[in-house]
């Protein structure tokens, strides 16, 4: 028997993690509050950054922090006030039967191709675990930096240039009357 280090608490908190966010993406789209709504994203979008912690990558989880759930939530809330949407619970917001069925089976089938397609392509290949921070990795947190916002600077700056188009034509939206 080998001495082949073990990560359960890694996989459990990888668990817990993991299924707190579906939970929370299943009320975001089930919520018949759109507050609620935008709260439980909240929860999604900081569990994605525990997951970047249990990658070993800081960086990744504060950006995820600071941009998502800092910027990105907020910027929700501020449209939802901003054009009055109804703050309690919205009987228009839900759909009928058919309509829960037709968009559970497409979930599901999308499910399935992904994956298919995961294991398809990833089923022989194994990881191994060479270090647990990014330093023992070789990777630095300006290495990663410039990694995020060199490539994806253009994409990342024409996502806040449409959210801030969107946060003007909500105000403009709110002011009309």
């Amino acid at each position: 028997m080998t001495n082949a280090p073990t990560y359960l608490p890694e996989y459990i908190m990888f668990g817990l993690i993991a299924s707190s966010m579906v939970v929370a993406a299943v009320r975001v789209v089930t919520t018949k509050n759109v507050v609620h709504a935008a709260l439980w994203l909240v929860l999604v979008l900081g569990g994605v950054a525990g997951l970047f912690i249990l990658l070993a990558s800081e960086f990744t989880a504060i950006t995820q922090v600071l941009v998502y759930i800092g910027a990105i939530v907020v910027l929700f809330l501020f449209g939802i006030m901003l054009t009055r949407a109804p703050l309690g619970k919205s009987a228009d917001l839900d759909n009928n039967v058919a309509q829960r069925i037709v968009g559970a089976l497409v979930g599901l089938s999308l499910l399935g191709v992904m994956v298919y397609g995961l294991v398809n392509r990833w089923s022989d290949q194994k990881i191994e675990l060479v270090g647990s921070s990014t330093r023992q990795l070789g990777q630095t947190t300006e290495q990663i930096s410039d990694s995020i916002f060199s490539t994806y600077l253009v994409p990342f700056e024409v996502v806040s240039v449409l959210l801030l188009a969107a946060l003007i034509g909500a105000i403009v939206l709110a002011r009309r009357d």
